[in-house]
């Protein structure tokens, strides 16, 4: 990508080279784009273009870029209070606190804020630790959890590979996905009995009074958004139940509306005894994350001191952030959004997509939650890209994307469809033309060409 012209963005763009140490890339073969503003569903590049931004950043600007109501509410709490120590209680934690908690399943009423996901999921599994007196915490392999040191040993994916030393206490297991079975199932069903049975029986060998928690993705999200079949979260709630395990249900990016409900639980009705959460509770406008705690969990440490905390936890321009946010998702009816537009526009006009090209092999998802799992061969499965790596295929879809003015979420060899949870059906028509175009070069790659 040629360096911008304007001399702004270049000045921008050279000391990023020159200072800027980026996250999970070999530094030398980085060339990151510039981003000069944002608005709605948009960012503007240096190079003046426009770009529909189906990828939400992170997956977490859910209420969309620069909304009025949130950037005045920063404004109004930074002419107030702009920090205060986490001992001392300040309005706009107690408000985003009691806004989170009315949302919540349950009585998951009692919230500790963090800075972010990772920490989170590291203070959730302390709290699971704390509460069972047991040390050995079950994930998924597909799966993301946070880059800190608990949280990316939990982690499933190849990011966990050169974090991991065993040491962890962290055992990963096969969750459902019947695309890709580990079970040799043909159905929905037999995918989700499946995975049960064997959850189980890797509990049974590895001593149920061992096991403290297992920390689930509602919906794994940068693992591929495999919607987990009908009934498996309810299944893994009665065996904790039975084991005394704590469930964990890790809402950092299926969380806020993305689903199209505020928390991705809800779809299942099922209650965890924890629930993390970030990213969409600000909009990622300011950092801010934090643990919803039951009130089992939380009668823990009444009397005996928690064994944690963090300067900023509870910050008030972030809860101030917060609770705009939440205040703005329920008057305008953000989720509801995010809902209808993937029942009527987003989800029907993927799988049309799919219908035309032979190199999406599955398309996956709820709400403004997508993923499109491409493949050279559908009937082998044979995926775009290696596991863990990338491709010139997909490098070339997504320069197609970009030129064609849209931002994109891509992981090995699937595209997220992640919009913000308030694109409008024709901004999502959109980005569905410009994927139909992009996606015919990607089609060159697979079999059928």
């Amino acid at each position: 990508m040629p360096v911008p012209t304007d001399p702004a963005a270049r000045r921008t763009y050279e000391l990023d080279r020159a200072h800027v140490f980026h996250s999970w890339s070999a530094q030398a073969a980085l060339d990151p784009l510039v981003i000069t503003r944002a608005e709605g569903c948009y960012v503007w590049d240096g190079h003046g273009r426009r770009l529909l931004d189906l990828s939400s950043q992170l997956v977490n600007t859910n209420i969309g870029h620069q909304h009025p109501k949130v950037v005045a509410a920063i404004k109004a709490q930074a002419d107030v209070l702009c920090t205060v120590a986490p001992q001392h209680a300040n309005d706009q934690r107690g408000e985003a606190a009691r806004l989170i908690a009315e949302r919540t399943p349950g009585e998951l009423d009692r919230i500790f804020f963090t800075n972010g996901g990772a920490e989170a999921v590291e203070y959730a599994v302390r709290m699971a630790r704390l509460h069972t007196g047991r040390y050995k915490v079950l994930s998924q392999y597909r799966s993301y959890h946070g880059g800190t040191s608990t949280a990316i040993n939990l982690t499933g994916d190849p990011r966990r590979w050169p974090n991991d030393y065993g040491s962890a206490g962290t055992v990963h297991f096969f969750g459902p996905f019947l695309y890709r079975t580990a079970f040799h199932a043909s159905t929905e069903e037999e995918e989700r009995d499946r995975a049960l049975e064997h959850l189980e029986q890797l509990i049974a060998f590895e001593g149920p009074g061992t096991i403290a928690a297992i920390v689930l993705e509602t919906i794994p999200g940068t693992a591929g958004i495999m919607v987990p079949p009908p009934g498996y979260l309810a299944g893994v709630r009665e065996i904790c139940d039975r084991h005394g395990i704590v469930l964990v249900a890790d809402e950092t990016m299926a969380g806020f509306g993305r689903t199209g409900r505020w928390f991705a639980v809800e779809h299942e009705g099922v209650v965890p005894d924890l629930l993390t959460f970030a990213k969409g509770v600000t909009s990622g406008y300011v950092p801010l994350g934090g643990v919803a705690i039951s009130p089992h969990v939380a009668a823990t440490f009444a009397e005996r001191p928690f064994p944690g905390g963090l300067t900023y936890s509870g910050h008030p321009l972030a809860c101030a952030t917060a609770v705009a946010t939440i205040t703005a998702m329920a008057e305008e009816g953000i989720v509801e959004n995010a809902a209808r537009v993937g029942e009527d526009v987003l989800g029907p006009g993927l799988r049309a997509l799919a219908e035309r090209h032979p190199v999406i092999g599955e398309v996956r998802g709820r709400g403004v939650f997508w993923a499109l799992e491409l493949v050279t061969d559908r009937a082998t499965k044979e995926p775009l890209a290696p596991y863990g790596g990338t491709s010139p295929a997909m490098k070339e879809l997504t320069a197609a994307l970009l030129d064609a003015g849209v931002l994109s979420f891509s992981n090995f060899h699937r595209l997220h469809v992640v919009p913000p949870c308030t694109i409008s059906p024709a901004e999502v028509e959109e980005g569905l033309a410009a994927l139909d175009e992009a996606l015919s070069i990607a089609d060159k790659h697979t079999t059928a060409a």
